[in-house]
């Protein structure tokens, strides 16, 4: 019986102290792993706060996922993510600020008045694509937009604005334009100053085709200074010499007869010369029109009279 009780007592012993060993590797290990979770959250760079929102958004991120799937399966989804909404908004992911980058030219604060009434939607209401479709289509500077929700309460707006082109004169005022021809914002004469000025009915329209003809001379476009839309059919173009240039009707026709004029220029220099306007509606001539009482020189009336 005695010899009985000390084997018993002698395997008690060895378990107790198997069990005692498992517990301390238990923890060891368990402390090895809490040190390199520490290490690497330290090394990102939040604040012990900043983790605190992150896990919490998490963890309502996921209740949420999991709220939408059970009231989809059980055929409620509208009823559900509202409940969902609810929910989120009391926990505090409401939209309460903007946060608008990109705006340069255009008045930042039409982009806060337009998205106004998206202050105090809950989180999982926000509709990024309907607010940047709203964005795109109701305000002419917006030629794109990215809208992002940032967890708990901040939505994201970054605008790539339209590049202003050029002024569009009008009866009662001037406009401010893109490559495009859509219409930006009124400019006083003075902000229009030492830009390409676009005239003529339908010149708006035709902002990109003028954009391609000037290509067609590089040393030229930059001396163009207006344009004249004339029949919605050509162009006529000033100089900043004062000067004027009739083109043909065609884009291939007006885009041969710029290069020949540029050609022609490059020889006789008649930009900045005595002639007051160029016709070249005719091709090939090309008529001049000269002050009363002058003439041309030589090398002009040559090419003036002959082919160019």
């Amino acid at each position: 019986m005695a010899q009985q009780i000390r084997r018993n007592a002698s395997t008690g012993v060895r378990r107790a102290a198997k069990a005692q060993s498992r517990a301390v590797t238990a923890r060891k290990a368990q402390g090895k792993a809490s040190g390199f979770i520490d290490w690497l959250m330290g090394l990102l760079p939040f604040t012990e706060e900043q983790w605190s929102r992150i896990w919490l958004a998490i963890i309502i991120g996921g209740v949420v996922g999991i709220g939408i799937i059970i009231a989809n399966l059980a055929g409620v989804p509208a009823l559900a993510q509202r409940q969902v909404a609810v929910m989120a908004s009391d926990a505090g992911f409401a939209v309460r600020g903007f946060r608008v980058t990109g705006a340069n030219r255009m008045d930042e604060g039409e982009v806060y008045a337009l998205i106004s009434d998206q202050l105090g939607r809950p989180m999982p209401e926000i509709e990024p694509q309907a607010v940047r479709d709203r964005l795109i289509g109701e305000l002419p500077w917006v030629r794109d937009a990215r809208v992002s929700v940032q967890l708990p309460h901040t939505l994201a707006i970054d605008i790539v604005e339209r590049t202003p082109h050029a002024v569009l004169e009008k009866p009662d005022r001037l406009v401010l334009i893109d490559a495009g021809g859509v219409e930006l914002e009124t400019v006083a004469p003075g902000t229009a100053k030492g830009m390409l000025r676009l005239a003529g009915p339908g010149a708006g329209q035709q902002a990109a085709q003028l954009e391609q003809l000037l290509a067609a001379a590089p040393a030229l476009a930059p001396q163009v200074e207006a344009a004249e839309w004339v029949g919605n059919r050509r162009w006529n173009l000033t100089f900043g010499t004062g000067q004027l240039l009739a083109l043909p009707e065609g884009e291939v026709e007006a885009a041969g007869a710029l290069v020949r004029f540029a050609r022609l220029d490059g020889q006789n220099r008649l930009i900045g010369g005595k002639v007051l306007s160029f016709d070249m509606r005719s091709p090939p001539r090309l008529y001049m029109r000269l002050p009363d009482g002058e003439s041309a020189g030589p090398k002009v009336a040559a090419a003036a009279g002959g082919s160019l």
